[in-house]
């Protein structure tokens, strides 16, 4: 009963908030499916990532609208590729498809690089639970999501690519950070703009994958978000 008083405190609150909300007002005047989208815009203007003809791959893309800044960013000559649990609405760009499967299935990874022309210069992440409004419980799940995420992209990306990734900020936050050091060369902590104020959510810029049979490196991590160079 206590739960249920939770969630329907919690939906009130969202709905309210999201009245009010300016970036989910401009994400419906402009097109977008989220108002996420303005956290990606953000963090790429800042480090110039996701370029003209990469290949990028959509962690937990529903609805999509990550997919469509990534699709715009790559254009033409690049490719998009979504993931999720849920059906996502198609999305008219050609240079956008998507997959439906489960990020924590073992098989993901191999699921990913079949659907790809090669390796990926970008993975994207911006995964999350369905919160309960039990904050110790849905700090866990996320953070399980962003670790699937942070193995999917040990195998899909190339050397030297780039992964963006959602983490909740809490207890088991670094256990998160110390499996990502030594896989990049940098990571960053970055907090869009659009993120909510109340959120716990960070977003981390890791560039320069290191793969398995590189000489081990561990990354230098900082709250900043640089350029790319």
């Amino acid at each position: 009963m206590q739960g249920a008083r939770v969630l329907g405190r919690a939906k009130r609150r969202w709905i309210s908030e999201r009245r009010r909300d300016i970036y989910h007002r401009k994400a419906k005047e402009l097109g977008y499916r989220s108002r996420a989208v303005f956290k990606l815009i953000e963090i790429c203007r800042r480090t110039d990532l996701i370029r003209n003809g990469d290949v990028v791959v959509d962690l937990g893309a529903a609805p999509g609208g990550w997919l469509q800044v990534a699709s715009e960013r790559v254009g033409a000559n690049g490719r998009v590729l979504g993931v999720d649990l849920r059906p996502i609405e198609r999305i008219s760009a050609s240079n956008v498809s998507t997959i439906i499967g489960d990020i924590e299935a073992p098989d993901m990874a191999l699921r990913i690089i079949s659907s790809l022309p090669g390796r990926a210069d970008v993975v994207l992440s911006d995964a999350s639970p369905n919160l309960t409004g039990i904050w110790e419980l849905d700090q866990a799940r996320q953070l399980g999501l962003a670790s699937s995420s942070v193995r999917i992209a040990s195998e899909v990306l190339r050397t030297g690519g780039a992964m963006i990734l959602k983490a909740f900020q809490g207890s088991l936050f670094n256990d998160l950070l110390s499996s990502i050091r030594g896989s990049f060369r940098d990571v960053d902590m970055f907090r869009p703009g659009a993120t909510r104020k109340r959120s716990s959510e960070i977003y981390l810029v890791c560039r320069g994958f290191l793969p398995r049979d590189a000489p081990p490196k561990g990354a230098s991590v900082s709250g900043r978000c640089p350029r790319r160079s």
